[in-house]
């Protein structure tokens, strides 16, 4: 079958993209759409070197530093792309990209990392950490919104087959869409992990410095405990601020390259994890290290860490919960154990991912198949039971 890609855009090598990644191992044939492209020709590996179809908003003044600013044209832009010729459409979806438009003759299956976030559930969150919470641009936001919510639920109509990543983003497709999603976890390369034993005197936490990603609380938290050593990988637009709120037993390395991240994650007593996300990869990613994981007891942090056995919840997003997690975890430590906390991390594998994923298309693909056969067969029973020979519609 002739496959089409799409991707809601082209800008960083994140989880988003590692599942891309497994999606075009699988379909190898597949032509790739994204509304951006600014992938550099040094880190294209991923997407194959495949050439990329973008949208008209790739050329738009200073959109690969403001691509989310376009958000009002995304459902336009994405609708543009003419996907006619296409038998199968997968979508990886977490904005606009289950959009485009398909025909009743194609199969169209959505991986969907998660309803537009800052359109649904999250609205007032990010109204407020975007400083969009009050005033006149407060309301061009919220009008922007509604309607980017109207276009949401059309375009949903669009989709034959839904698979989430986790049962949390499963929940939430169900809320918004009020569709069945079957839940396919993202996949985690628990093979280019090992574990390394015993663990060090310090703590980690590695994430793009952006705001859902409470990097900030956790580095307030262990701020308040000077005894305690926390290490942070990553950069991103919040690195100042946080640097300001950082005690002297914090230290920010800012982007570090995989090897460098990966002895840290084998090293490290606990790996810190504050986020509310969709599946989350790198708490993954630690535990195949045989790491335990302290993390945020909701989204798709409870469906890949087992309390008390990889890992601990704390259920509020504060530095005094952080606290309490890692004083909780202190008198425990020597319980956990890394053999069994890798255990636990390989049930994600790449592997995993790319059978299950392409046992779910077929499926799809074969449901399609027998849905039009059986709407054909009522449509010949209806010619034939009700229509005279001259006014049945004979094909050519």
């Amino acid at each position: 079958m002739k496959t089409a890609i799409v991707h809601d855009w082209l800008v960083t090598y994140g989880g988003a993209e590692r599942v891309l990644q497994s999606m075009l191992e699988e379909f190898p044939e597949a032509d790739l759409f994204s509304l951006y492209d600014f992938i550099p020709p040094q880190e294209r590996n991923f997407i194959m070197n495949k050439p990329v179809t973008t949208s008209f908003l790739q050329k738009f003044p200073r959109a690969k530093v403001k691509y989310r600013s376009y958000l009002p044209l995304m459902p336009l832009a994405i609708e543009q792309f003419d996907l006619s010729n296409y038998d199968l459409v997968i979508s990886s979806s977490y904005a606009v990209a289950k959009g485009v438009i398909t025909g009743p003759d194609q199969v169209h299956v959505c991986y969907c990392h998660s309803p537009i976030r800052y359109a649904w559930d999250l609205t007032h969150q990010y109204l407020r950490e975007s400083g969009f919470d009050q005033g006149l641009r407060s309301w061009a936001v919220r009008v922007m919104l509604h309607y980017i919510r109207q276009w949401d639920l059309r375009s949903a109509n669009g989709v034959d087959e839904f698979i989430a990543n986790s049962r949390f983003i499963a929940r939430r497709i169900w809320k918004v869409y009020r569709r069945e999603a079957h839940v396919v976890n993202a996949p985690v390369d628990v093979d280019g992990f090992e574990v390394f034993s015993p663990k060090e005197n310090f703590y980690l936490t590695a994430s793009r410095m952006v705001p859902y990603k409470k990097i900030d609380l956790i580095v307030e938290a262990f701020s308040q405990m000077p005894d305690k050593r926390l290490i942070v990988i990553g950069d991103g637009p919040l690195f100042t601020k946080i640097h300001q709120k950082a005690g002297s037993n914090v230290d920010l390395l800012g982007y570090q390259p995989f090897e460098v991240l990966k002895d840290h994650m084998q090293r490290a007593r606990a790996f810190i994890f504050a986020a509310e996300e969709d599946f989350g990869i790198v708490p993954v990613e630690a535990q195949a290290c045989g790491t335990p994981v302290i993390a945020y007891g909701k989204g798709g942090a409870l469906e890949t860490v087992i309390e008390n056995e990889t890992g601990l919840f704390f259920h509020e997003q504060s530095p005094k919960e952080v606290v309490d997690a890692v004083c909780r975890f202190e008198r425990i430590r020597d319980g956990f154990d890394p053999d069994t906390i890798r255990r636990n991390a390989l049930r994600f594998s790449k592997e995993r991912f790319r059978k299950e994923f392409k046992a779910f298309v077929n499926k799809a693909i074969s449901k399609h198949f027998e849905t039009a056969h059986q709407r054909r067969d009522s449509s010949d029973f209806y010619q034939e039971r009700f229509l005279q020979p001259e006014e049945r519609h004979v094909p050519c």
